[in-house]
C-alpha cells in the first residue's frame, strides 16, 4: 500500500468546451499540512470537489489512502473531513443541535460527551446552546472545523477556510489547522489563494493555474530556492548603478525610479551590498524584499 494520503494524476475536467481542471497532480504524505495554492478560479475547489467524489472526473486518477476512489468511496470517504467553500449550519438551532445532527448523519456514534469536546477544542466551549444564527462568520468556520472532526477523520480537507474572515479570525483558523496537525495528528489540505497563509503554516504545497498544476514540493525549499527580487530607496541613483555593475556585474539590476533599484540576488548578498553602497557615500533609505515564488504568484493572480 502506498505511503501517500492523497495521489492526484492528470486530473481533467470539463463542461462541454471549457476546461475546469486540464491537468493537475499532486501528492500528499501522512502528517502533511498540504498548501493548495492558485488565484481565484484557478480550479481549486473543483478539483477538491472530484476528491470528494461529489463531481466526476473527465479524467485522470484519483486516489486517498492508497485505493482509488472511483471503487472505494464509501470506505475513503469515512475517513475524511471536509469544508468545501463554507460551512452551513440550521441557524435556528444551537450549536450543539447542529453537531447532534451532523453527527446522526455522519453514521457514527456520536455523544454529548464528544461534541462538548469539539466545541471546546475549537473555542466555542461556553456557546454549546446559543444559536447559530447569533454566531459571527468566524465562529460557524471554527464549527465547521469542529463538526469535520466528530468522526474523527484522519484527512481534513478546508477549502479557503480564512475568506471573509477578520485578522483575528485568521489567526484564529490558522492555529486551530496547527493544533489539528500538532495535538491530533491530522493531514490536511488547505485550499488558498494566499502565499503568505500557505507560508505560514504548511510544510509542503502546489501550486495550480488555469487548471494545471505549476510546482510541486517543500514550501521552505520552493521559497528558500528562490532567488529574491530586492527593491532599494536611495539617494545617488547614478552611483548606485556604477558600484553594483563594477562589483557584481552578473546581477539583473533595474532602474524603477528616480531613487530605486530593483535587483535579483540571493539572500546572502544583501549585507554585501548595502555595505557596498555606503562606503561609496550611497545613502540607502530603504531595503524590501519578496521571493521571485511570491513575485510569480502574484503574476499568476494578476493574469
Amino acid at each position: 500500500m502506498s505511503d501517500k494520503i492523497i495521489e492526484v494524476k492528470q486530473l481533467a475536467k470539463y463542461y462541454g468546451k471549457f476546461k475546469a481542471v486540464e491537468d493537475v497532480s499532486f501528492d500528499v504524505y501522512p502528517g502533511d499540512v498540504f498548501g493548495f495554492l492558485g488565484p481565484n478560479g484557478a480550479g481549486k475547489s473543483t478539483t477538491i470537489r472530484t476528491m470528494l467524489s461529489l463531481i466526476t472526473p473527465t479524467s485522470g486518477e484519483t486516489r486517498l489512502f492508497g485505493r482509488d476512489l472511483a471503487h472505494h468511496r464509501s470506505y475513503i470517504l469515512s475517513r475524511i473531513g471536509c469544508i468545501v467553500e463554507k460551512p452551513d449550519f440550521y441557524k435556528y438551532l444551537s450549536a450543539q443541535k447542529n453537531l447532534e445532527i451532523f453527527g446522526r448523519i455522519s453514521g457514527a456514534s456520536i455523544t454529548r460527551s464528544k461534541i462538548g469536546e469539539m466545541l471546546e477544542f475549537v473555542g466555542l466551549k461556553g456557546r454549546e446552546k446559543d444559536k447559530v444564527a447569533g454566531f459571527s462568520h468566524g465562529m460557524k468556520q471554527r464549527l465547521g472545523i469542529a463538526q469535520t472532526l466528530l468522526h474523527d477523520p484522519e484527512l481534513i480537507i478546508l477549502d479557503e477556510p480564512t475568506t471573509g474572515l477578520d485578522p483575528q479570525g485568521i489567526i484564529d483558523i490558522r492555529n486551530l489547522i496547527l493544533q489539528l496537525k500538532n495535538e491530533r495528528n491530522k493531514t490536511v489540505v488547505l485550499s488558498s489563494h494566499i502565499l503568505s497563509e500557505i507560508e505560514l503554516i504548511a510544510n509542503r504545497m502546489v501550486i495550480i493555474n488555469k487548471g494545471r498544476s505549476l510546482v510541486q514540493g517543500s514550501v521552505s525549499e520552493l521559497l528558500n530556492n528562490q532567488e529574491l527580487i530586492v527593491r532599494i530607496e536611495l539617494d545617488d541613483l547614478q552611483k548606485a548603478l556604477q558600484v553594483m555593475s563594477d562589483r557584481w556585474p552578473q546581477l539583473e539590476i533595474e532602474a524603477t525610479g528616480p531613487n530605486s533599484l530593483l535587483i535579483h540576488l540571493s539572500h546572502e548578498i544583501i549585507p554585501q551590498v548595502n555595505n557596498s553602497l555606503s562606503a561609496a557615500g550611497v545613502n540607502v533609505f530603504a531595503i524590501e524584499s519578496k521571493r521571485k515564488l511570491e513575485d510569480y504568484f502574484l503574476k499568476l493572480v494578476k493574469n
